[in-house]
């Protein structure tokens, strides 16, 4: 996975890998029909990978009683956070919208910067920390990495995000979910 990753953040000073990043990105964000309620829509569910709506789970799982669960989620949101700000830092990546002039914006402008996509990381690592922490059925697992995948979609359609970036954090978040499976396993067996 770091490998994948790494190569992702290398291919972005090519040439045709930006043009073919745009190409998708505007299929995503511009192509066909885009009604009122779908903005709507996909604005609401992209915060499926804000870390407010983790914030509100880690809340429901410490009331029902799954404190660890809520712990990790918090820590592992916190530490993906501050990783995917270093990264965005030291990549500097623009948004789409500043440099493709015919890109749409869903919502408002998103400041800062775009590789990786931050509310994509989150959500698959969410969706990794969830299912392995449940020992979660194939349809389970099948469901929370829809919904991981479908708020990747969305971050391209509101026009935040390439489709690199999505993917560098689709990368980032299973991997730094795998970590918090790994935390969680050792942390289980010793209570």
């Amino acid at each position: 996975m770091l490998l994948v990753f790494s190569l992702l953040a290398i291919s972005l000073v090519w040439s045709t890998g930006q043009h073919v990043d745009a190409w998708a990105f505007l299929v995503f964000n511009v192509r066909g029909s885009r009604p009122l309620w779908l903005d709507r829509l996909m604005l609401g569910f992209t915060q499926i990978g804000n870390g407010i709506f983790t914030a509100a789970i880690a809340l429901v799982l410490f009331l029902v009683s799954d404190r660890l669960l809520a712990y990790e989620l918090m820590l592992g949101t916190l530490s993906l956070w501050l990783v995917v700000e270093a990264v965005k830092y030291l990549v500097h990546r623009s948004r789409p919208f500043i440099r493709l002039t015919q890109a749409r914006i869903v919502g408002h402008r998103v400041v800062g910067r775009s590789f990786p996509s931050g509310h994509t990381s989150q959500v698959f690592f969410m969706a990794t920390l969830i299912a392995e922490h449940f020992h979660s059925g194939v349809w389970v697992m099948l469901l929370l990495y829809t919904i991981a995948l479908l708020v990747g979609i969305t971050r391209m359609y509101i026009g935040a995000h390439y489709p690199r970036d999505v993917l560098a954090g689709a990368i980032l978040g299973t991997a730094w979910g795998l970590v918090g499976v790994i935390i969680d396993g050792y942390v289980s067996s010793q209570f």
